[in-house]
């Protein structure tokens, strides 16, 4: 599927690094029923936690036209996350609108799974071709500590087989790996999808937003992660499917599958990053890191043409330098940043 993906009629747009707009990854809600620590901590986001108005969230219309703008300009893939975005209601009639989009290669979801299991068919039928699926250990305990103490393994395991008869393939798995909470189950993780079809990527703790507590203590680097299932089922390293792919591929030697490392913190992909992300609230932010994005839905409410608001697209893109991750040794002090339940990751 990925090899064939090419960019459309806008691609020659391109950053300060010369990186092209190739992935939009939408986020259509803020809201989450996990309280996963690394990204939305219980202890923050109770009960009374007031999470953005419905008139302050782009429309299914909203998000289909900007998206059109986005394609035109080279997005050629589109991923719908959150907060969680099967929460959003009537998500399938979004799914119908961006599927008929000229230009867009690969529609995609990532999803902590509790809801997938009801919605992958209407999903499918809508247009979706594929899911990711959030799943960071197939302990009950440890995916308990993970989630805030919300849902369970089965739940998601029903998810992926429900999405698996759907045709959402291929179903990424995502395990983001901290440590002293759930390295010590990822070998188990890969066991138990290898050979399925199914990728694991394993995902190193990273440093989104400014309310996780993060430390590079608590960070499992790439190389430790590769050799620990190595160790157990012989990997060797394989080419990315294309450019601006963000996990690096380790296939088993045997022919059982692969797996993915998404190693921001250890081997940096800033310089191949081609991902635009668009906010609940209708903001471009270029990176995951971002402390700010450009505004488009208060210009598209006030009546914006197209053309502005194309305009304003690439300019954004046209200034881009982010490359946060390959800074990151080099940062003194902490900058605040955008949470990640309202970037979608």
């Amino acid at each position: 599927m990925f090899e064939s993906l090419t960019p459309g009629a806008g691609s020659m747009l391109a950053d300060k690094f010369a990186r092209p707009l190739r992935d939009l990854r939408i986020s259509v809600t803020d809201r989450c029923n996990f309280r996963c620590p690394y990204c939305m901590p219980a202890e923050l986001y109770g009960e009374r936690h007031e999470f953005l108005r419905k008139d302050r969230i782009l429309t299914f219309e909203e998000i289909q036209r900007l998206a059109r703008l986005f394609v035109e300009q080279g997005a050629a893939k589109v991923r719908l996350t959150g907060g969680e975005p099967l929460l959003r209601a009537q998500l399938a009639s979004l799914v119908g609108l961006l599927a008929g989009l000229d230009g867009v290669a690969d529609l995609t979801l990532t999803t902590n799974g509790f809801y997938l299991a009801e919605q992958a068919d209407v999903l499918a039928e809508a247009g979706l071709q594929r899911v990711t699926v959030s799943l960071d250990s197939l302990d009950g305990a440890v995916f308990a500590r993970m989630s805030g103490g919300k849902g369970n393994p089965e739940i998601v395991l029903q998810g992926i087989e429900a999405a698996e008869r759907a045709g959402l393939r291929p179903i990424k798995i995502n395990c983001v790996v901290q440590r002293g909470v759930n390295e010590h189950t990822i070998v188990d993780l890969a066991r138990f999808f290898r050979g399925t079809g199914r990728i694991v990527r394993f995902i190193e703790y990273m440093d989104v937003g400014t309310l996780n507590r993060w430390d590079p203590a608590d960070v499992v680097g790439a190389a430790e992660i590769v050799a620990r299932i190595d160790a157990a089922f012989p990997l060797e390293a394989a080419g990315p499917n294309y450019r601006g792919e963000v996990a690096r591929r380790y296939c088993y030697r045997d022919g059982a599958g692969e797996i993915g490392i998404i190693a921001s913190v250890t081997q940096p992909f800033c310089g191949d990053c081609t991902r635009a992300r668009l906010t609940t609230d209708g903001h471009l932010v270029t990176c995951l890191f971002a402390s700010e994005g450009t505004d488009l839905l208060a210009p598209m409410r006030a009546g914006a043409s197209d053309d502005e608001l194309r305009a304003l697209l690439r300019g954004t893109w046209h200034a881009r330098t982010d490359r946060y991750s390959e800074e990151r040794a080099e940062r003194t002090q902490q900058r605040t940043k955008l949470q990640m339940y309202r970037l979608g990751g």
